[in-house]
């Protein structure tokens, strides 16, 4: 495997439990790709949630594989992306999510470096996505619409339909430095 071209580690924020996140990002021949691990507790058991997402050279998010594990149980989704269309791992499409770009993994920061980078926002512009949301710890799968403002910089304002906010600091390569209320990185 190539080196990463660039690392990150998370913790929660306080107040938001305990465990972390390690992810690696790196180029490669079909463009991008995002891997992690979380370590979590999940109802009392310690967790185990692995991710990997593949993204074309535009940051456009083609493959997307999420594993949970616990001492008592271990559950998976995988995903696939092609003209906008999504399919899950025994190849049915997910209507639901039909025309989404990007993928949103709930239990992880990593994944807003992908709209990040392929909307190139310029400073004071926004944009509505709308990305296919797989959400934590169901590892279900739903429309998520989101806003992203760029403030400067490094700083760029995120709204979800959830109605939660909030302001990233983003490294030079568009992954979180500090994700106010979520994760904030510790290297």
């Amino acid at each position: 495997m190539k080196e990463a071209d660039r690392t990150a580690i998370w913790r929660p924020a306080a107040g938001r439990g305990t465990g972390s996140d390690e992810c690696a990002l790196w180029r490669d021949s079909r463009g991008w790709r995002l891997e992690g691990l979380v370590v979590t507790d999940y109802h009392g058991e310690p967790a185990q949630v692995r991710y990997a997402v593949g993204c074309d050279a535009d940051w456009a998010t083609r493959t997307a594989r999420v594993e949970l594990r616990t001492p008592s149980a271990q559950r998976y989704i995988e995903l696939r992306a092609h003209n906008r269309r999504w399919f899950d791992g025994d190849g049915r499409e997910l209507e639901v999510v039909h025309g989404c770009v990007d993928v949103d993994l709930g239990m992880t920061p990593a994944t807003n470096t992908l709209p990040l980078r392929r909307l190139a926002l310029a400073i004071g512009e926004s944009c509505d996505v709308t990305a296919a949301w797989v959400r934590f710890p169901e590892l279900t799968i739903e429309p998520l619409p989101q806003r992203y403002t760029r403030l400067d910089e490094r700083r760029y304002r995120y709204e979800s339909a959830t109605g939660f906010m909030a302001e990233l600091t983003v490294d030079d390569v568009g992954l979180v430095v500090d994700y106010p209320g979520g994760w904030e990185r510790v290297q």
